[in-house]
């Protein structure tokens, strides 16, 4: 991905979004052709030139320090994701050419977190990397995620934007999609020269214009906990939290559970979607198998 690009795209659409008034500023100067701040207003409230907040914006973070950065974060305003993916494209702006090669991440998954996975049993859960493949999920992750789980190679963006059943399945496609889109853009600003997540973002801005229109966005997001609304084809519809755990000694992946509000309609149907796994399961088993084999609960 093109830094520089990302930089000024990201830095101009914050400076679009925030007005004189939430700034606390005064709107002088008549009428203004947008309704933003302009690019004197960011510096003045930074602390900075005019000249130098315009090299900024126009893409060049090299040599700019963290109280700088810092400074333009309040200016404008932005979250801790935000401010987050603002550090993470100066950090790439400063790495040298020959530092910039992502370090290689295994697709396999240790043997102690399939185990742990395996002893979930009341709650669907689910590994995934920083591609948004699923690899692994126990038997309640499975039976949730059933339809995307059937496709291939699992991967939550490619059916979110591409299986028409996703926006069934997701009754509040529009905010999945565009919370799942900000989570993207903080992965591509952490991993600016990873070239299997370029591709990912290139496929699905090849093929789908909603997904074209989110990324020019240019929102940031972190995906840690929340509430998701799941219309299940077998139970219905749930609503569920998750909870999202980065997985230290594996850099990349992810650990998401869910959970129903106890005593909750979303409680009954996912003790349902239980039963209707361990049914499934003891359907497809074979009928002279002596003892069950070990679930490895890979995807």
């Amino acid at each position: 991905m093109d830094t520089r690009s990302e930089v000024r795209e990201f830095l101009s659409t914050r400076r679009a979004r925030l007005t004189p008034d939430q700034a606390g500023l005064p709107a002088f100067g008549g009428n203004r052709r947008v309704p933003g701040l302009r690019r004197e207003e960011v510096s003045l409230l930074a602390g900075v030139s005019v000249d130098y907040y315009t090299r900024l914006e126009r893409g060049d973070l090299s040599g700019a320090s963290e109280s700088v950065l810092d400074a333009l974060a309040r200016a404008l305003q932005l979250d801790d994701a935000e401010t987050a993916h603002l550090f993470d494209l100066a950090r790439a702006a400063n790495t040298s050419p020959m530092a910039r090669k992502p370090r290689k991440k295994s697709e396999e998954l240790r043997p102690s977190i399939l185990r742990l996975l395996d002893a979930i049993t009341e709650a669907p859960a689910a590994v995934r990397n920083n591609y948004f493949d699923y690899l692994a999920a126990n038997a309640l992750g499975r039976a949730l995620y059933a339809p995307l789980l059937a496709e291939p190679h699992p991967n939550s963006a490619r059916f979110a934007f591409l299986n028409p059943a996703a926006q069934d399945f997701y009754p509040e496609w529009d905010r999945n999609t565009q919370e799942l889109v900000a989570a993207m853009r903080g992965e591509a600003g952490r991993n600016p020269y990873d070239r299997k997540l370029s591709d990912l973002v290139g496929e699905l801005s090849t093929r789908s214009e909603r997904f074209r229109t989110l990324w020019a966005a240019h929102n940031v997001r972190y995906h840690r906990s929340g509430v998701k609304r799941i219309n299940h084809p077998v139970v219905g519809e749930m609503e569920l939290t998750y909870e999202a755990f980065e997985l230290p000694a594996d850099p990349g992946l992810q650990l998401s559970t869910y959970t129903a509000e106890p005593g909750s309609a979303s409680a009954d149907k996912l003790k349902m979607l239980a039963s209707w796994a361990a049914t499934d399961a003891a359907a497809a088993a074979p009928v002279d198998q002596a003892a069950p084999a070990p679930d490895r609960s890979e995807v």
